[in-house]
């Protein structure tokens, strides 16, 4: 019954923030699991970037340094990432998920939303 769903733009330019928001139906932001950000580039596998926490705290991976920013909107229920200056490698089709224990175990996850940087 939890729906988890992607939105925000298709193409991006390359050095432009790509934003993109998960909003979560049938259940809130706040109970105990780890609201999650995960690509897959064309032809690749699956590339964890981070989550938020039903804590409040959030986390991104240290492969994308400083260019993540992972945010939540209790209000609305739902979280958010922004990838900057992005590059034709960040071309990939983008889910978020929730991780039921901090492990990476998904039980939940969107359809996923196509996002392509290109001029």
């Amino acid at each position: 019954q939890v729906q988890l769903q992607e939105s925000g733009p298709g193409l991006v330019k390359p050095s432009q923030t790509l934003s993109l928001t998960c909003t979560v139906s049938c259940a809130s932001i706040t109970t105990n699991y780890y609201w999650t950000w995960i690509r897959q580039p064309p032809g690749k596998g699956l590339e964890w970037i981070g989550y938020a926490a039903y804590s409040g705290g959030t986390y991104v991976s240290p492969f994308f340094k400083c260019r993540t920013s992972i945010s939540r909107d209790t209000s609305k229920n739902q979280f958010t990432l922004q990838l900057s200056s992005v590059t034709p490698e960040d071309t990939a089709v983008y889910y978020c998920a929730r991780d039921q224990n901090g492990g990476s175990v998904y039980d939940y996850w969107g359809q996923g939303t196509q996002v392509t940087v290109s001029s």
